[in-house]
Protein backbone atom coordinates (compact mmCIF):
# COMPACT_ATOMS: atom_id res chain seq x y z
CA UNK A 1 0.00 0.00 0.00
CA UNK A 2 1.60 3.39 -0.98
CA UNK A 3 -0.41 6.24 0.39
CA UNK A 4 0.42 10.25 0.66
CA UNK A 5 -0.07 11.83 3.81
CA UNK A 6 -1.57 15.81 2.81
CA UNK A 7 -3.02 19.03 5.77
CA UNK A 8 -1.44 21.98 6.75
CA UNK A 9 1.01 22.57 9.52
CA UNK A 10 -0.42 21.16 12.53
CA UNK A 11 -2.89 18.53 11.32
CA UNK A 12 -1.13 16.38 12.84
CA UNK A 13 0.66 14.48 10.06
CA UNK A 14 3.47 13.35 11.67
CA UNK A 15 1.98 11.93 14.15
CA UNK A 16 -0.57 10.10 12.68
CA UNK A 17 2.30 8.83 10.22
CA UNK A 18 4.37 7.27 13.18
CA UNK A 19 1.15 5.37 14.06
CA UNK A 20 0.10 4.03 10.62
CA UNK A 21 3.50 2.73 9.95
CA UNK A 22 3.50 0.82 13.34
CA UNK A 23 0.45 -0.30 12.01
CA UNK A 24 0.61 -1.32 9.00
CA UNK A 25 3.90 -2.44 8.67
CA UNK A 26 5.51 0.09 5.81
CA UNK A 27 7.71 2.26 6.60
CA UNK A 28 7.22 6.62 7.00
CA UNK A 29 9.14 8.64 4.35
CA UNK A 30 9.29 12.21 5.91
CA UNK A 31 10.93 14.38 3.75
CA UNK A 32 12.88 16.13 6.48
CA UNK A 33 13.75 13.01 8.15
CA UNK A 34 15.09 12.02 4.17
CA UNK A 35 17.04 14.91 3.63
CA UNK A 36 18.34 15.47 7.15
CA UNK A 37 19.98 11.55 6.84
CA UNK A 38 21.03 11.49 2.72
CA UNK A 39 23.17 15.11 4.59
CA UNK A 40 24.45 12.78 7.61
CA UNK A 41 25.03 9.70 5.24
CA UNK A 42 27.20 12.20 2.68
CA UNK A 43 25.56 11.22 -0.14
CA UNK A 44 26.45 13.11 -3.37
CA UNK A 45 22.45 15.02 -3.23
CA UNK A 46 22.60 14.92 0.54
CA UNK A 47 25.77 16.59 0.23
CA UNK A 48 24.08 19.54 -2.04
CA UNK A 49 21.07 19.86 0.49
CA UNK A 50 23.26 20.31 3.32
CA UNK A 51 25.46 22.81 1.93
CA UNK A 52 21.77 24.63 0.93
CA UNK A 53 20.19 23.64 4.70
CA UNK A 54 23.18 24.84 6.45
CA UNK A 55 22.72 28.63 3.94
CA UNK A 56 18.93 28.68 5.13
CA UNK A 57 18.12 28.22 1.65
CA UNK A 58 15.66 25.84 0.11
CA UNK A 59 16.20 22.67 -1.37
CA UNK A 60 15.25 22.87 -4.71
CA UNK A 61 12.97 20.35 -6.68
CA UNK A 62 15.44 18.22 -8.94
CA UNK A 63 17.19 17.63 -5.15
CA UNK A 64 14.39 16.96 -3.18
CA UNK A 65 13.18 14.28 -5.76
CA UNK A 66 16.51 12.42 -6.68
CA UNK A 67 16.68 12.04 -2.60
CA UNK A 68 12.84 10.92 -2.51
CA UNK A 69 13.84 8.55 -5.83
CA UNK A 70 16.46 7.25 -3.48
CA UNK A 71 14.60 6.58 -0.43
CA UNK A 72 11.84 4.44 -2.65
CA UNK A 73 14.25 2.73 -4.38
CA UNK A 74 15.65 1.20 -1.05
CA UNK A 75 14.75 -2.49 0.35
CA UNK A 76 12.64 -0.69 2.61
CA UNK A 77 9.45 1.11 0.93
CA UNK A 78 9.43 -2.38 -1.58
CA UNK A 79 5.89 -3.35 0.03
CA UNK A 80 4.88 0.38 0.40
CA UNK A 81 5.22 3.16 2.00
CA UNK A 82 3.96 6.26 3.68
CA UNK A 83 4.75 9.81 2.76
CA UNK A 84 4.83 12.82 4.81
CA UNK A 85 5.77 16.36 3.25
CA UNK A 86 5.97 14.88 -0.11
CA UNK A 87 5.03 15.97 -2.38
CA UNK A 88 4.30 19.63 -1.50
CA UNK A 89 3.41 21.07 -5.51
CA UNK A 90 2.24 19.62 -8.13
CA UNK A 91 5.90 19.55 -10.30
CA UNK A 92 6.33 16.97 -7.40
CA UNK A 93 3.49 15.17 -7.77
CA UNK A 94 4.02 15.00 -11.77
CA UNK A 95 7.83 13.81 -11.12
CA UNK A 96 6.30 11.22 -7.64
CA UNK A 97 3.98 9.63 -10.91
CA UNK A 98 7.30 8.99 -12.95
CA UNK A 99 9.28 7.03 -9.95
CA UNK A 100 6.43 4.86 -8.98
CA UNK A 101 5.26 4.14 -12.73
CA UNK A 102 9.02 3.16 -13.24
CA UNK A 103 8.74 0.61 -10.33
CA UNK A 104 5.25 -0.75 -11.87
CA UNK A 105 3.52 0.36 -8.69
CA UNK A 106 1.06 3.48 -8.15
CA UNK A 107 -0.35 5.69 -5.09
CA UNK A 108 -2.77 4.01 -4.02
CA UNK A 109 -4.66 6.37 -1.55
CA UNK A 110 -4.02 10.09 -0.69
CA UNK A 111 -5.62 11.42 2.97
CA UNK A 112 -6.36 14.77 3.79
CA UNK A 113 -6.18 15.88 7.25
CA UNK A 114 -9.01 18.83 7.52
CA UNK A 115 -8.70 21.25 10.58
CA UNK A 116 -9.98 24.32 10.47
CA UNK A 117 -7.47 27.32 10.58
CA UNK A 118 -8.33 28.50 14.56
CA UNK A 119 -7.98 25.18 15.66
CA UNK A 120 -4.59 24.69 13.79
CA UNK A 121 -3.49 28.28 15.14
CA UNK A 122 -4.17 27.19 19.04
CA UNK A 123 -2.56 23.91 18.42
CA UNK A 124 0.34 25.40 17.04
CA UNK A 125 0.62 27.94 19.14
CA UNK A 126 0.99 25.92 22.24
CA UNK A 127 3.56 23.73 20.36
CA UNK A 128 6.91 23.24 21.46
CA UNK A 129 9.53 21.77 19.16
CA UNK A 130 12.98 19.15 19.92
CA UNK A 131 15.86 21.66 18.54
CA UNK A 132 17.50 18.34 18.03
CA UNK A 133 15.14 15.18 16.74
CA UNK A 134 12.30 18.08 15.41
CA UNK A 135 9.98 15.89 17.61
CA UNK A 136 7.04 18.33 18.24
CA UNK A 137 4.79 18.09 21.85
CA UNK A 138 1.46 19.80 22.38
CA UNK A 139 -1.72 19.63 24.32
CA UNK A 140 -2.80 16.44 22.90
CA UNK A 141 0.69 14.53 23.07
CA UNK A 142 2.64 16.22 25.97
CA UNK A 143 6.13 15.28 26.79
CA UNK A 144 6.34 13.13 29.81
CA UNK A 145 8.79 15.92 31.77
CA UNK A 146 7.42 19.54 30.67
CA UNK A 147 9.90 21.41 28.42
CA UNK A 148 11.95 18.12 28.15
CA UNK A 149 11.91 15.79 24.90
CA UNK A 150 11.42 12.28 25.32
CA UNK A 151 13.73 11.30 22.60
CA UNK A 152 17.24 12.70 23.74
CA UNK A 153 16.59 14.94 26.76
CA UNK A 154 16.54 18.56 25.04
CA UNK A 155 15.37 21.34 25.96
CA UNK A 156 12.25 21.76 23.93
CA UNK A 157 11.71 25.75 22.21
CA UNK A 158 8.79 27.05 20.44
CA UNK A 159 9.77 28.30 16.72
CA UNK A 160 9.27 31.79 15.64
CA UNK A 161 7.14 29.41 12.50
CA UNK A 162 4.47 28.48 15.49
CA UNK A 163 3.43 32.18 16.37
CA UNK A 164 -0.42 32.84 15.54
CA UNK A 165 0.44 35.61 12.86
CA UNK A 166 3.05 33.36 10.81
CA UNK A 167 0.68 30.18 11.28
CA UNK A 168 -1.89 32.30 9.43
CA UNK A 169 0.28 33.08 6.86
CA UNK A 170 1.75 29.41 6.50
CA UNK A 171 -2.70 28.41 6.47
CA UNK A 172 -2.08 31.23 3.06
CA UNK A 173 0.74 29.45 1.36
CA UNK A 174 -0.40 25.84 2.22
CA UNK A 175 -3.60 26.71 0.48
CA UNK A 176 -1.86 28.21 -2.61
CA UNK A 177 0.55 25.48 -3.48
CA UNK A 178 0.15 21.92 -1.51
CA UNK A 179 -3.84 22.25 -1.15
CA UNK A 180 -3.98 22.22 -5.25
CA UNK A 181 -2.60 18.48 -5.07
CA UNK A 182 -6.22 17.40 -3.49
CA UNK A 183 -7.97 18.21 -7.15
CA UNK A 184 -4.53 16.91 -8.56
CA UNK A 185 -5.63 13.21 -7.17
CA UNK A 186 -9.07 13.84 -6.97
CA UNK A 187 -9.40 12.96 -10.57
CA UNK A 188 -7.84 9.41 -9.97
CA UNK A 189 -10.38 8.84 -7.20
CA UNK A 190 -7.70 8.21 -4.64
CA UNK A 191 -8.31 11.18 -2.20
CA UNK A 192 -10.15 10.24 1.42
CA UNK A 193 -10.67 13.44 3.11
CA UNK A 194 -10.46 12.77 7.27
CA UNK A 195 -11.69 15.20 9.86
CA UNK A 196 -8.69 15.82 11.72
CA UNK A 197 -10.62 17.27 14.83
CA UNK A 198 -10.04 14.75 17.90
CA UNK A 199 -8.42 12.71 19.77
CA UNK A 200 -4.82 11.46 18.22
CA UNK A 201 -7.21 7.83 18.82
CA UNK A 202 -10.07 9.16 16.99
CA UNK A 203 -8.51 10.93 14.01
CA UNK A 204 -5.90 7.43 13.44
CA UNK A 205 -9.62 5.54 13.45
CA UNK A 206 -10.92 7.56 10.68
CA UNK A 207 -7.84 7.04 9.06
CA UNK A 208 -7.84 3.56 9.06
CA UNK A 209 -11.64 3.63 7.52
CA UNK A 210 -10.65 5.75 5.10
CA UNK A 211 -7.40 3.28 3.67
CA UNK A 212 -9.89 0.09 3.78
Amino acid sequence: MNVILLGPPGAGKGTQAKRLTARFGIPQLSTGDILRKAAADGTPLGKKAKALMDAGKLVPDEIVNGIIDEALASGQAAKGFLLDGFPRTVPQATALDEMVQRRGTRIDRVVVLEVPTEVLVERLSGRATCPRCQTSYGKDSPPKRPGICDNDGEKLVVRPDDMPDRVRQRMLEYESKTALLTGYYKARGVVRPVNGVGTVDEVEKRIVQALQ
